[in-house]
């Protein structure tokens, strides 16, 4: 029969040896997947009291770019015509890649400045330019590699979120990535934004409250990183945790009482 009453104190500093051995060689793993920590007091970047609800050209966009001369009429002209218009789409549809200055070069008119214009600004700016060269240019200009990443409060959970439409808001970007997660906490949504400089402006928008649903509607930009703060997830960290440190316990005090049996 094993007996553990001769020397409790013994195995109590055995035990206690164990968990902190067990705790040093697994590490804490607890809320490991929460990602982008801010202090209390960190200061976020406000956004603008008058939100822009329009897509802005940016550095790294692939520009899908087509010209025409008359205002389009040669592309009515033959759009009765499918085999025709394939040809047609594929001699005059052309991708252009905006420089980190925001720069683009485009045939004829050589480099031209693109960045911070919306699709529609881009468009007439660049008929405008054509206008000495063809007659009553007419421009279709769209951005083809517009993604957003959104984190929905999973923890390590991520998605990309193409940006089919020009004016996708974070709403709808959150909503394409199967909404705010089981453990995320609609009080604390992130949007890290890319600046002119190369840095990210970082807001944070309380999405729980029914005034604050106008941050809902901000037009997400490409290479917008949407993060939902998730709550911390103790309880089950804590299990996971521990179960390797108590089946190592359990094992050292078989073990401890093993040998005493023998002695």
């Amino acid at each position: 029969m094993v007996t553990f009453g001769r020397n409790p104190f013994g195995m109590g500093r055995i035990s206690t040896v164990v968990i902190i051995v067990a705790l040093f060689a697994t590490g804490c793993s607890i809320n490991r997947d929460i990602m982008f920590k801010t202090p209390k007091k960190y200061n976020f970047d406000q956004i603008a009291d008058t939100l822009d609800r329009q897509f802005k050209i940016q550095a790294n966009d692939i520009l899908t770019f087509r010209l025409f001369s008359n205002d389009g009429f040669k592309m009515i002209d033959l759009i009765s015509d499918d085999n025709t218009t394939t040809r047609l789409n594929n001699r005059t549809q052309f991708e252009y890649t905006v420089d980190p200055d925001g720069l683009t070069k485009l045939p004829v008119i050589g480099i031209v400045s693109v960045g911070g214009l919306t699709v529609r600004e881009a468009e007439l700016m660049l008929e405008a330019k054509y206008a000495t060269y063809y007659q009553k240019p007419f421009v279709l200009l769209s951005v083809s590699n517009r993604r957003v990443v959104v984190f929905p409060g999973g923890g390590g959970d991520a998605k990309v979120v193409p940006l089919e439409n020009n004016n996708t808001t974070l709403l709808e970007a959150l909503a394409l990535a199967g909404g705010v997660a089981k453990r995320g906490d609609a009080h604390r949504v992130k949007l890290f934004r890319r600046d002119p400089d190369g840095g990210r402006h970082v807001y944070q928008f309380d999405l729980s409250d029914i005034e604050n649903l106008k941050y809902a509607d901000v037009v997400m930009q490409a290479d917008d990183v949407l993060y939902v703060q998730p709550n911390p997830d103790i309880a089950r960290g804590l299990v996971q945790d521990l179960t390797p440190i108590i089946t190592l316990l359990t094992m050292v005090v078989l073990v401890i009482g093993i040998t005493k049996e023998f002695k």
